[in-house]
């Protein structure tokens, strides 16, 4: 799925999202639909998926729950070797997640009321805007604001120098009333954090988004007991367990989490009640992904108490989606709780096509 521009940030500079659809059909005739990351490699993830595929087979889809326990016991866990709690959860997000979409379909229901009914009646997501140069972001960020996003998120991490013009330049555009928010993604060090953030301190930072490495729980609670700014974990939490250490560590005040990252939706909602237990927001987080992911991710925020007022949303940065409907254009920096039944999606045939062929092409160009 080819990117409007290059996307800029402290890993790199991505040009596509790269995806699996992922579709389990019953023996009535319903298809479930959901998608996988497929970084890094996309050929791992589908073999994977069909080793799944083979522990599904027969099954009733209303035995989700179990199912995706049996796949990363056997797939995961079985010889003590690989229990790969991270990797298990980006391999299985799409297939839970098309069980999901064919539960709703066989009742009736959206996703949402099969999670136990809606307590949010809309998503409000940050404005995200992306480019090489300040000058880009800044220009970007304004017309986001004036849109009527009231969070706006830039990615940093790339200089402290560039940084720094970075967020002066966002914070002149989108003025005083607009909450600022950055992600540096693992690349500074708590000294270093330290530093960035008393610097930042004149643009008035709402938070900070996982500025250090995200095997350890003890560096980022080093920076929040010492930042006069909100400190979010974001990729350091994947897992029900490290929701709990963090929680318990007092490393962040918000977790940032992804349907890809937990494994679906039932563990997103079991990292979401632990959280809560602790008195700490989510905020939904975005990776490589169409409107598929948009849309399960809508859901399961709906059924959140917790739920963050800025939430990260990756599908404006597409050239075009595979999803014709629900109309997921973010308005006045909000979208609706979506309808069903299942998650309520409905394929372009036709970009799923070209989308496939654009794959085959980049797989022959690049090997």
């Amino acid at each position: 799925m080819p990117y409007k521009k290059p996307f800029h940030w402290a890993q790199g500079i991505t040009h596509s999202a790269g995806v699996i659809l992922v579709e389990v059909h019953t023996d009535d005739g319903i298809v479930g639909i959901g998608e996988c990351v497929a970084t890094p490699s996309a050929a791992a993830i589908q073999s994977y998926l069909k080793l799944a595929e083979a522990i599904c087979l027969g099954h009733d889809p209303f035995e989700n729950t179990r199912l995706m326990g049996e796949c990363y016991h056997r797939l995961f866990q079985v010889y003590g070797t690989c229990s790969a709690p991270r990797f298990s959860g980006q391999v299985l997000a799409g297939l839970e997640m098309a069980l999901w979409d064919l539960m709703g379909k066989a009742t009736g229901r959206a996703v949402h009321e099969l999670l136990g009914g809606a307590v949010q009646d809309e998503v409000s997501y940050f404005g995200f805007p992306t480019g090489e140069t300040p000058e880009v972001i800044a220009t970007e960020a304004r017309q986001m604001a004036e849109a009527g996003h009231e969070v706006i998120y830039v990615k940093v991490g790339r200089g402290d120098a560039l940084d720094l013009e970075i967020v002066r330049q966002v914070r002149v555009a989108i003025g005083p009333e607009k909450r600022l928010r950055m992600d540096p993604n693992e690349h500074w060090a708590p000294v270093r954090a330290a530093r960035m953030i008393r610097k930042m301190a004149e643009f008035d930072i709402d938070m900070v988004e996982q500025p250090t490495h995200c095997e350890s729980v003890s560096a980022l609670a080093q920076v929040r007991a010492n930042s006069p700014t909100a400190i979010a974990a974001d990729q350091l939490v994947f897992t029900p367990y490290d929701a709990f250490n963090v929680c318990r560590e007092k490393a962040a005040d918000m977790i940032v989490l992804g349907l890809h990252e937990t494994g679906g939706i039932a563990r997103f909602r079991k990292v979401s009640h632990i959280a809560e237990a602790a008195g700490i927001d989510i905020c939904l987080h975005g990776l490589y992904e169409t409107g598929i992911t948009t849309v399960a991710t809508n859901h399961v925020a709906a059924t959140l108490p917790n739920l963050d007022d800025g939430n990260q949303i990756m599908n404006h940065l597409l050239s075009w989606d595979i999803v014709k409907s629900p109309d997921l254009q973010v308005v006045g920096g909000k979208l609706p709780v979506l309808k069903g039944p299942g998650l309520g999606i409905e394929l372009d045939d036709d970009k799923v096509k070209q989308a496939a062929e654009l794959f085959d092409k980049d797989l022959t160009d690049n090997g």
